[in-house]
């Protein structure tokens, strides 16, 4: 039973517990700056990835494997015989028979040698993030509540990979010279979800707890949802050139503002089902993704506008980025239709993409947390 004390007795003299050592500040440090030091490894190893599978898209080396082996497809062919059993595997596919019929062993292994490096450095993904995230958890080095969404990152990887394979496997049915667009741009879809995702727990750990919980309250909630909803447009332009790049439409219209001399492309509805005509239409999937870039691009000045109004240098920096980069990306875009889509210009386009959507991301982030700054600072 607690000992009575007198009326009179001084609050300040009742013993305190101590408080925990830390608090929320305990998982921050050497810890935060170890995950964010191995996320950024994976950022780039998965921005290779997107580089690396958009070369093999253009180059046509996707289908060049058969087979899905996630462990011993790890070895190439070693021997003469081994290729040959490869080759033959590829020459029973409809893209062979329909493409690259007479296709030479020489010119076989060119192909192979993309998907295989495709694969492998999928392979590498993994392992960075198994090392990595188990050697962390076994020494104590995760900050807490990052556990579970560390382990999400290597779910998600998993499931890139079965829906890699999902997507070859279309390409390999009876009739097929590539994979299905519609899941090229999954494929796609979830590679770019995932490196979002990367960057912005990298952002997150590159301040303290406390650091951002007091910045949240000086957050901008409106800029916070235009900078939502740039990030939503941006994606979904990303999927539909995905869907671009899946049937090749790219190549064909490359007359700029018009389309084969008008605004619309002709027989832009010609496939029946209509919904049809938006998967594999060139015209018309190549229309939206011009349509869709110039509404992306009069949204990004919106909302540079209203991010002109913040307080904060960072923030309206953040946003001046933005603006820059999917103007240049637009611009790519453009030059990439206008050459038939080579794959040297179609690279960079698509890389474009990756420093888009990072540079939105950015740019919400500090409309969430916005850095602090000093008086100074603060003048326009």
């Amino acid at each position: 039973m607690a000992e009575k004390r007198s009326i009179f007795q001084e609050v300040d003299s009742v013993q305190k517990p101590a408080a925990t050592p830390g608090g929320v500040t305990r998982d921050t440090g050497a810890a935060r700056a170890l995950v964010r030091g191995w996320l950024m490894v994976l950022f780039a190893l998965v921005v290779t990835m997107v580089a690396v599978g958009g070369l093999t898209r253009l180059t046509d080396s996707g289908l060049s494997i058969t087979e899905w082996a996630p462990l011993s497809g790890a070895v190439p062919p070693l021997s003469v015989e081994d290729w040959q059993a490869e080759f033959d595997a590829y020459r029973q596919i409809p893209q062979y028979e329909l493409i690259n019929k007479g296709m030479s062993l020489a010119e076989f292994k060119v192909i192979y040698w993309w998907e295989w490096g495709h694969r492998q450095l999928g392979r590498v993904i993994g392992l960075v993030w198994a090392l990595g995230f188990f050697g962390l958890l076994l020494a104590g080095k995760i900050p807490a509540g990052w556990t579970g969404r560390l382990l999400a990152l290597g779910a998600l990887g998993g499931l890139q990979g079965a829906i890699g394979w999902w997507m070859v496997h279309s390409g390999l049915q009876e009739g097929m010279i590539a994979v299905a667009s519609y899941r090229l741009a999954t494929h796609l879809g979830l590679a770019f979800a995932i490196l979002g995702l990367i960057a912005w727990f990298i952002m997150k750990l590159g301040r303290e707890e406390v650091a951002l919980m007091a910045a949240r309250r000086e957050g901008d909630a409106k800029l916070k949802g235009m900078a939502t909803g740039l990030l939503h447009l941006s994606f979904v332009q990303i999927l539909i050139g995905a869907l671009v790049a899946g049937i090749d439409a790219g190549r064909n219209y490359i007359d700029w503002p018009l389309m084969a001399g008008g605004f619309f492309p002709p027989g832009m509805w010609a496939i029946e089902p209509a919904w049809r005509n938006l998967f594999e239409n060139d015209g018309t999937v190549q229309f939206f993704h011009r349509i869709v870039g110039y509404v992306l691009f009069a949204l990004a000045i919106g909302v540079w506008f209203a991010a002109r109004r913040s307080a904060r240098l960072a923030t309206r920096r953040a946003f001046d980025w933005v603006l820059v980069a999917i103007f240049v990306q637009m611009m790519l875009g453009i030059v990439t239709v206008m050459h038939s889509s080579p794959w040297y210009i179609a690279i960079w386009h698509q890389l474009g993409a990756v420093a888009v959507l990072t540079l939105v991301l950015r740019a919400r982030f500090l409309s969430i947390y916005p850095m602090a700054q000093s008086i100074k600072g603060a003048t326009p």
